[in-house]
């Protein structure tokens, strides 16, 4: 770690680094300083005697049993899970570098030169326009080794592999795929401007805007970890279930920063894929050591830390940390003073040492000992500046490659140590400000063409023009030829191969027919529609039942024995409850995946299973069932993903609502999700009062996702109260689907006044209720409209809104809400069980006085009817807001309303609910 530094010092730029003996008390070299050099020699060589004479096994075992006998006599251990910080792969077990690596170099100087020139003309052209250089320059050799060698695609003879790219390193895939003939100059000339002329790119991996080409949206910073974790576990879901055997063989490649890796959801799952022995995931982590604005860890080791974490999590783990030009110097010094001094710099002097120049580092690095000065004293300045790192060297990054997709037992992370802005000098070169370079000017453009000797005239380097050599270059060849041997270009998206055929309607009449006066609640019926679904001969065995440990609380344990909880090593106990008929039933081919507690986790299955059409040919059906509070609120950034990558599935929110769930209060208590839902252009948003509206809504989704191939997702809201189901009224299939029907009509003659009322979910029976009071006890008419998505109604509203301005010589059209509503008249009052926003959204379609009531303010632990009250949603609250609406427009007595506030027993003077 660095010297404490008194605050009225300042650091002296030519003093040395701390010795190993300022740093211990720091816990970055606790082994340091020998005491006893002679007798460290000793077991040295009593170990190379057995490693020699027995081999590994044998030493391994007398290593872990001094490591035991050390703990039991209480010696702590200075690392339980790192190595020396040099690299893992020692290089005489180095595979031979398979490919042509002039010229792979000379591809890859190309693509840097055009990526940087992407981002450079499209900020001179749109200031501001933004783009990332440094990035994708200190990742370049990380990539291209993988698209030579080791990125299998689409149309080969192998399984293809899935390969997550670090967001802001999408201009050098651009790049490439410009030099592959994938897309052209104008594409690149209008990077991050998809609306220009001949069309453009998006500024990241974005499968919504760019279908052909990008696969997973990774920019948002840790989801690209998270799902990659997921999808390899799904891969392997689907090779234990006979749905896709070869899925198994597919490699899951994820690419993110060191920075990164301080997301929760970068390494909250890495447990997950050491326990299932996810050996076809590998994490390739870009360990430039600079955030935004500065180092991932000044004053430590990021490096160390993550192996320390991976190794822990039951990882394999590869470090390049040094380039071949260290080999010899390692080699060189017997007495491992250069590996410990490469252990005692911390990663915030490292980044200092990549711009200053080799006589700094001469003195400061190699200095502190003679004898480190010893082992460079036959290199220059200039050779001592130009020590590669290992994330530089393809030899240094093909070999750790190679070592992780022959790894068998574990998933494999390769920490690879670079520079970021690597090639760009004094514009940004392993500076803070690198993260945010966007322009080079004329003369750093210059030295980068001639660093990387990039063929173009020398008075056009100012223009940074393009560069993608002849069609029958040495280099395209090689490049098209490379691609075609693995099997076609990379990222790529698949076409879906299979529809799958819908479920006949008449095979679920059981869930149209009513409860015939069993009380139920719509989770319930859900349950039993879904066992339905699974042992259905068309779709069934494509249907991913996904839940965050909460099986039991929505009534899924019979599901357990039936179809059993996936595991991929199967069940290797005897579970508590064995004796029961509903059991905890792991097995390899179990069909539910049951995620622990972990909302995040389990969306990320959702959006591997609801993916599958794009990335393995075959459409799956996920049902992620959860708590409703813990959905679009918690982990909407991935919801959002899902979308952006056309996911197909349901998720369905149980417990839903403000009011439903008795007695769980503030955090629990759902009245923001649909709100949020209005944001997801895809998600289509459903809060169904009854069974057999919950009913028609999935299998209609079903319908809609699976074989009209829609690329859409549903959020549909179930609730755990109890109560009669009816059957489903005539001719109102399309209302249910389209977000609103008449439900039930009070008609007491032409000349009483009528109040319409607009229900959904839970609140839908308080609406129904207030038809009872105001009939009873105030002989006002009404009508109930049952609203299963007001989403839908308001997205269908301003579509036709839309259509009917910009088609101003054609008739204007009326939306299906005004159609529902069509010679209505009186005023109306809107109910739900979410935030007054939602209805409200409707308002400037309704055609008459409207009044929202919502459940607006924190959730409280009280019992459904006090809730209700207490939000102002209920039958009383409804009746009051219908009458009043009527007295503002002269059809109901102004007069009798403190009356009949006394009636209901409401009062006027207590705050609104969102304020206490």
């Amino acid at each position: 770690m660095s010297a404490v530094i008194s605050d009225k010092a300042r650091p002296d730029p030519e003093a040395s680094e701390p010795q190993a003996a300022q740093i211990v008390g720091n816990g970055v070299s606790p082994i340091a300083m020998d005491s006893d050099p002679a007798e460290t020699q000793e077991w040295l060589e009593a170990f190379e005697y057995v490693l020699r004479r027995e081999g590994g096994e044998r030493a391994i075992y007398l290593l872990e049993r001094l490591k035991e006998k050390a703990f039991r006599a209480g010696v702590p251990f200075a690392s339980a899970a790192t190595t020396q910080y040099v690299n893992t792969i020692p290089p005489e077990k180095e595979p031979p570098y398979p490919g042509d690596r002039a010229l792979e170099r000379r591809i890859k100087s190309l693509i840097r030169w055009n990526a940087l020139a992407m981002v450079v003309r499209a900020n001179r052209e749109s200031a501001g326009i933004g783009g990332h250089i440094s990035t994708f320059a200190s990742a370049a050799t990380l990539y291209e080794v993988g698209f030579n060698h080791f990125f299998r695609g689409k149309h080969g003879t192998e399984s293809p592999d899935f390969v997550y790219i670090q967001g802001h390193a999408s201009p050098g895939i651009y790049a490439r795929a410009y030099l592959e003939g994938r897309i052209d100059e104008k594409h690149l000339e209008n990077f991050r401007r998809e609306l220009a002329p001949g069309g453009g790119l998006s500024s990241y991996p974005h499968p919504w805007l760019m279908p052909d080409f990008w696969e997973f949206p990774t920019v948002s910073m840790g989801l690209g970890p998270i799902m990659a974790i997921y999808q390899a576990r799904f891969n392997q879901y689907l090779a234990d279930r006979g749905i896709r055997p070869e899925a198994r063989h597919s490699k899951v490649w994820c690419f993110l920063g060191d920075g990164e890796c301080d997301e929760p959801e970068t390494l909250g799952a890495i447990t997950l894929a050491g326990r299932e022995k996810l050996d076809n995931l590998i994490f390739v982590i870009n360990c430039n050591l600079q955030r935004l604005d500065g180092p991932v860890r000044g004053n430590g080791k990021i490096i160390q830390e993550l192996e320390g974490a991976f190794r822990g999590a039951g990882w394999n783990v590869i470090k390049v940390i040094w380039g071949t030009d260290w080999d010899p110097l390692l080699a060189r010094d017997t007495e491992g003073l250069l590996a410990r001094r490469m252990m005692e710099v911390v990663d915030g002097q490292y980044q200092k040492y990549t711009v200053m120049p080799g006589n700094y580092i001469r003195k400061h690095f190699f200095g502190a000992d003679p004898r480190l000065e010893a082992l460079v004293a036959d290199l220059t300045d200039e050779q001592i500046r130009r020590l590669k790192r290992g994330g530089h060297d393809p030899v240094k990054v093909y070999a750790a490659y190679k070592a992780a997709v022959e790894h068998r037992g574990s998933p494999t992370v390769i920490l690879a140590k670079t520079i970021k802005g690597y090639g760009l000098g004094e514009a940004g070169e392993g500076r803070n400000i690198t993260h945010q370079q966007k322009k080079l000017n004329e003369e750093e453009l210059r030295e980068f063409r001639r660093r990387f000797d990039i063929p173009i005239a020398e008075d056009r380097v100012a223009e940074a023009p393009f560069y993608r050599p002849p069609e029958d270059s040495p280099e395209i060849r090689y490049l098209r030829e490379r691609r075609q041997a693995l099997g076609g270009p990379v990222p790529q998206r698949r076409q879906p191969m299979m529809k799958l055929k819908p479920p006949k309607w008449e095979d679920f009449s059981e869930f149209f027919a009513g409860s015939e006066g069993r009380e139920v609640s719509t989770t319930m019926a859900f349950v039993r529609l879904l066992v339905r679904l699974m042992r259905d001969k068309n779709i069934g065995r494509y249907v991913v039942p996904i839940v965050p440990d909460e099986s039991r609380t929505f009534g899924m344990e019979a599901l357990f024995r039936q179809f059993g909880i996936y595991s991929h090593v199967g069940q290797l106990y005897e579970p508590v409850d064995s004796d029961t008929v509903l059991y905890y039933h792991e097995a390899r081919d179990g069909q539910i995946l049951e995620e622990g507690i972990t909302e995040a986790g389990s969306m990320s299955s959702f959006i591997a299973a609801g993916t599958a059409h794009s990335t393995h040919g075959v459409n799956m059906i996920p049902f992620f069932i959860y708590y409703s509070m813990f959905g679009l609120q918690r982990i909407g950034d991935l919801i959002w993903a899902a979308g952006d990558m056309r996911c197909r599935g349901f998720l369905m929110g149980g417990t839903a609502g403000r009011t439903t769930l008795a007695g769980e209060g503030l955090q629990h208590q759902d009245g923001n999700s649909h709100l949020f839902a209005l944001a997801y252009p895809t998600l289509r948003a459903y809060d169904p009062c009854f069974a057999y509206e919950m009913s028609v809504i999935v299998l209609d989704g079903i319908r809609r996702m699976y074989y009209e191939e829609e690329d859409i997702f549903y959020y549909i809201t179930l609730m755990n109260e109890n109560y009669d189901m009816p059957i489903l009224p005539m001719g109102s299939t399309e209302g249910i689907c389209r977000g609103m029907y008449p439900l039930s009509t009070r008609d007491l003659g032409k000349d009483r006044p009528v109040v319409n009322l607009m229900g959904s979910g839970a609140i839908l029976r308080e609406a129904l209720r207030a038809q009872d009071i105001l009939d009873q006890k105030f002989a006002v008419s009404s009508r109930v409209y049952s609203v299963t998505s007001w989403k839908a109604l308001m997205e269908d509203a301003r579509a036709v809104e839309r259509a009917n301005r910009l088609h101003p010589q054609e008739p204007p059209k009326p939306a299906y809400l005004r159609q529902v509503l069509d010679g209505v008249d009186g005023p109306f009052v809107a109910a739900s069980d979410y935030v007054s926003a939602v209805p409200l959204a409707l308002a400037k379609w309704i055609p008459g006085r409207y009044t929202v009531l919502g459940t607006d303010g924190f959730g409280r632990s009280e019992a459904r009817r006090e809730l209700r009250r207490f939000f102002e949603v209920d039958a009383e609250h409804i009746t009051f807001a219908g009458l009043a609406s009527l007295a503002d427009e002269g059809r109901f007595p102004k007069e009798k309303l403190p009356a009949v506030l006394e009636e209901l027993g409401l009062d006027p003077e207590t705050p609104p609910p969102w304020t206490r």
